[in-house]
């Protein structure tokens, strides 16, 4: 998601209109990286710290809504045992052999693509994710993380290239 120029909540002290605004986009990104359950508890711890840092809101450095995807993004950091256990048990389940080829191509694939996720260094994870997940730009993502813009794309470009290689047919090289 690109965030516009203007920004639907501008004052982090609507809590109520950033809930509305954003809360479900904050929700989508934080289940895909920890499950329903832990991404609920997230959301709403980030909406709470997001209200009681409003302060520290700065609009010249971008919308509230990167601004919210930092704040979720390091709480998540606390879970992050959690996503990378999920992972792991994702890439080291067995395949069905009951299901057809295709369906168990597809079962390698997403659990060698878990598995070079959860071996990702965080900010590459991070990256990643907000990118893939988010569908923030580059900018929005150095925003959320608190990082220059150039680091948010050479650790995008690494962690593509890491992913690119995991899917490639096996004796392939991208």
């Amino acid at each position: 998601m690109t965030t516009t120029t203007t920004d639907p909540v501008a004052d982090p002290a609507d809590l109520a209109g950033m809930f509305t605004a954003y809360g479900r986009e904050l929700l989508r990104y934080c289940t895909r990286r920890v499950g329903e359950q832990v991404a609920e508890d997230v959301v709403a711890e980030t909406f709470l710290v997001a209200y009681e840092q409003r302060f520290r809101y700065d609009a010249s450095r971008g919308g509230v809504l990167p601004w919210l995807y930092g704040i979720a993004t390091n709480l998540l950091r606390r879970h992050r045992r959690t996503e990378v256990r999920a992972l792991r048990a994702l890439a080291d389940a067995g395949a069905d052999p009951d299901a057809a080829a295709a369906r168990i191509d597809a079962q390698r694939t997403v659990r060698r693509l878990a598995g070079v996720l959860a071996a990702l260094p965080r900010r590459q994870r991070d990256v990643l994710l907000l990118f893939a997940i988010a569908e923030l730009d580059h900018a929005e993502i150095a925003t959320a993380l608190g990082i220059p813009v150039g680091t948010v794309k050479s650790a995008l470009h690494r962690a593509r290239a890491k992913v690119r290689a995991a899917l490639a047919p096996e004796g392939e090289t991208l």
